[in-house]
């Protein structure tokens, strides 16, 4: 039996022809000469390198494919009858809409959330609902790295960012319907600081918080792209982008000329940050203007785990959010998204132990964001209370977008006249079908009538999960989400056995 798929993908397109394999190898137990090329093999035979990356990147989005043999389904929820904690045990106060979900983190500058979720890092697809839908919510959401590459009026300067035009629309995209809950963090890679992005993003356009990234579940290494020819790699060097060859030196160039240079690529930088320059830079950053630094980790090596959670602890930076094998990204290597990184569960379980041995060390640790392939109220739940208090939010990145993609192309048919079948019988406009606009409406007034249907999208499947996770809670008698957890979980396997006992 094997966990990873065969050479078959949705990231490439890729289909095994025959319907007998070697699950080892993922190749057709039967592979003729005579095949024309279907599989993950015939596509690199081709296309070569390239195919390390997905070929169906662009406005779609990718995630994981390895049908890992550990993760949330491994526990079921508990449940009580007696009692109840947080609230008086009576029935007027002891019922679903009690249940506290707020949750705040930030130390000089408090943020507060109006439900234990964050909206992780992106910048593609329907990103103005994406942090619209985030506002409207109450939750926190994180432009992704290297969002200035989206920029065609970006300006540079002596090797720094002077103009980000882009940034403006993106922040407006969330402050315009700012209710006092959540944040729009700015993320920056290597590369991003570098260039003076956190400088410009506070000073000339109003960024209120950054994020520093290591990494993400589903790229531990920074991407390398492929750029067609000399004088895009030019262009690219002089922004202080690593190409490979180097553009600039005339070998190179005469190779080019005389048609046999290799391809050209452009590599982001690996993270070498440390301790010293990490609390330098924090406190720069604080001391242009941000309220709030984050840091954004994926699940390394656990010796590397703890050293950026002490690094925050002494940057004192605000929150951390760690990213756990199985999420997505719409250019990761494809078989980095399957094989590399720990599971939820083993990432929650690493993070509940260090966090417990470094406050007994007396260290104050930033709040804990986990993320990775949530998509519903009970992963959610589970997660949480597994997290025993250690982990304070969980990140619903890519069946976010999803409720903004679709939420936007089902009300611009319904707007057109065309009611997908599906949502027929609930109705035949934007007011009957969307149910929770008059949750909208009530804190917006009747303005929200004509918010975009993505963020509205977005507003309502949080909302779904909001109203999931308050029923799981009063399940099980607590009535503060702070409150939850290994008692309210469930093991299934010898797996969830062990880790709910600390064994793992």
């Amino acid at each position: 039996m094997s966990f990873t798929p065969p050479l078959s993908s949705g990231f490439t397109g890729a289909r095994n022809r025959s319907p007998y394999l070697s699950p080892q190898s993922g190749m057709c137990s039967f592979c003729t000469e005579n095949c024309a090329g279907t599989c993950e093999l015939a596509m690199a035979a081709v296309l070569g390198m390239q195919t390390v990356y997905p070929m169906t990147t662009g406005s779609n989005q990718i995630a994981s494919e390895k049908d890992c043999p550990l993760d949330w389904s491994i526990f079921n929820i508990n449940g009580r009858v007696f009692g109840a904690l947080d609230t008086d045990p009576t029935y007027e106060a002891a019922e679903i809409y009690a249940v506290d979900l707020e949750r705040t983190y930030g130390r000089e500058h408090p943020v507060k959330l109006t439900m234990p979720v964050i909206l992780p890092a992106l910048i593609k697809l329907n990103w103005k609902d994406y942090f619209g839908g985030a506002a409207m919510v109450g939750v926190s959401c994180v432009i992704g790295e290297d969002a200035k590459s989206k920029d065609p009026d970006l300006v540079m300067k002596g090797g720094k960012v002077t103009e980000f035009p882009f940034l403006a629309q993106v922040l407006e995209s969330f402050n315009r319907y700012d209710r006092g809950y959540g944040q729009i963090i700015l993320q920056c890679n290597v590369e991003d600081d570098m260039m003076g992005v956190p400088e410009v993003a506070i000073q000339k356009y109003g960024a209120k918080a950054i994020e520093f990234k290591f990494g993400q579940s589903a790229k531990g290494t920074q991407p390398v792209n492929r750029l067609k020819d000399l004088e895009t790699a030019q262009k690219r060097q002089a922004m202080g982008m690593l190409v490979r060859p180097d553009p600039s030196d005339p070998a190179v160039q005469k190779a080019w000329a005389e048609g046999v240079c290799p391809n050209f690529y452009q590599y982001a930088r690996l993270p070498q940050w440390d301790e010293e320059y990490l609390t330098r830079r924090v406190a720069e950053v604080r001391a242009m203007g941000a309220q709030n630094v984050t840091f954004k980790m994926a699940g390394y090596d656990p010796a590397d785990l703890e050293r950026v959670l002490r690094i925050g602890a002494m940057a004192g930076v605000d929150l951390i959010t760690f990213d756990a094998a199985g999420g997505g990204s719409g250019y990761s290597p494809c078989h980095m998204m399957n094989e590399w990184g720990l599971p939820a569960p083993c990432l929650a379980d690493q993070l509940v132990r260090l966090s417990r041995k470094l406050r007994s060390q007396g260290l104050v640790l930033p709040a804990i964001a986990l993320t990775g392939g949530f998509a519903t109220e009970d992963q959610v739940f589970k997660a949480l209370a597994f997290g025993e208090g250690c982990i304070s939010a969980i990140g619903l990145c890519r069946a976010s977008m999803a409720a903004a993609m679709t939420g936007k192309k089902i009300g611009d048919a319904v707007k057109a006249g065309n009611v997908p079948e599906l949502f027929k019988p609930y109705g035949s406009t934007v007011e009957e079908l969307f149910a929770d606009l008059p949750d909208l409406r009530a804190l917006y007034g009747k303005e929200a009538n004509n918010f975009s249907t993505g963020a509205v999208g977005v507003f309502s499947y949080l909302n779904k999960i909001a109203f999931g996770l308050r029923h799981f809670a009063a399940l099980n008698r607590k009535f503060k989400v702070g409150s939850l957890d290994r008692s309210d979980l469930i093991p299934l396997t010898r797996d969830a056995k062990d880790l709910l006992s600390g064994q793992w």
